[in-house]
């Protein structure tokens, strides 16, 4: 996609004058903060970019990004996005779901999408609930979480939404979370950056059906211990750098770096082997922290340009050809 370096545009620009209606205190409101502040940094025309939902709370981002934009139905953002990134290659199309618009009713529209590398920017808001229809638990809810739809506590073992990217061989994989707004932003221009499907996870809070999910990750006097922040050819430490991550084979183990040297502590490689980035996309607490920042980023066959590549082979080839003739060409016949 062409941009233009010297585009002035500002926040403001990105600002509709729709009454945001989400719960005070949403996660919510810091995610369209910073989307709102990187859009006019990425040299992209205001009327080139394209903002896709499907259905939950944070679906309703279209109406507050002054952008196109669609508010689909439910799980199904991710093809009517690849659909219009197909036959509109120069426009920036962002999808914006939730855990359960996306892991739940839209999960084969999601993974199909990751395999296929379309040129999507995808978002999932992950706070662990269904907020919009007032609690349910949800495809990323704990084991044991107690829901008006599971009163006794849940029993399914949650889907991991960076395990299920990963899985389905996406070639950018992040994760960040709502409070952090320099990481966010930082996330949200990587994404932005890369050509191929780019998957953000954002740890999101939902204030009034599962407040505190992710505290731990959040809090001053706690997330030093718990947040693995993770940049391309560093090591892995957190802790304020008094503990590490290794390796034993395939497995992640917790260090602390006066006990086994510097040298020791595993580097990381956003490029490297997949494996890796499966166990650090599934290190949770108690046992590990929890990583954050650009887990995966490859490159790969991007799927929209081939399909224009392969009809612009066939015009070249073949000519335009006519629809009457498709419509018209095999046996018809006529219905009374």
């Amino acid at each position: 996609m062409s941009t233009t370096p010297d585009l002035k545009l500002t926040k403001k620009d990105f600002q509709t004058d729709q009454d945001v209606r989400w719960c005070p205190g949403c996660g919510d409101y810091a995610i369209l903060a910073q989307f709102q502040k990187v859009f006019p940094t990425l040299g992209i025309p205001k009327e080139n970019f394209v903002v896709i939902s499907g259905i939950g709370c944070a679906a309703r981002f279209p109406y507050y990004m002054n952008t196109y934009g669609f508010h689909t139905i439910h799980g199904r953002a991710p093809a009517i996005a690849s659909g219009l990134k197909v036959m509109r290659p120069d426009l920036s199309v962002w999808v914006i779901t939730g855990d359960g618009d996306s892991l739940s009713i839209g999960g084969n529209h999601l993974i199909h999408m990751l395999r296929r590398n379309v040129n999507l920017k995808v978002v999932l808001f992950n706070n662990q609930i269904y907020g919009l229809t007032k609690g349910q638990y949800s495809p990323t809810s704990e084991v044991g979480k107690r829901t008006k739809s599971s009163p006794f506590g849940s029993v399914d073992e949650p889907f991991k939404p960076l395990s299920v990217a990963l899985g389905a061989e996406a070639a950018f994989v992040a994760r960040t979370v709502d409070r952090e707004q320099k990481h966010l932003g930082a996330m949200l221009n990587r994404a932005a950056q890369h050509d191929g499907t780019a998957f953000v996870e954002v740890y999101q809070n939902c204030n009034i059906f599962n407040d505190g999910a992710f505290l731990h990750m959040t809090e001053k006097d706690k997330k030093a211990q718990w947040q693995l922040v993770l940049t391309d050819g560093e090591p892995l430490l957190f802790a304020n750098g008094e503990k590490g991550i290794v390796f034993e084979g395939f497995e992640p183990k917790v260090v602390n770096v006066a006990d086994v040297g510097i040298d020791a502590i595993h580097v990381h490689q956003e490029d490297g082997p997949i494996a890796y980035h499966y166990a650090l996309a599934r290190m949770r607490d108690p046992e590990f922290p929890t990583a954050i920042g650009v887990l995966r980023c490859t490159h790969r066959a991007v799927y929209d340009d081939a399909v224009n590549a392969q009809v612009q082979h066939t015009i070249d080839t073949k000519g335009e050809g006519s629809l009457q003739d498709l419509l018209y060409g095999g046996d018809t016949w006529e219905v009374a």
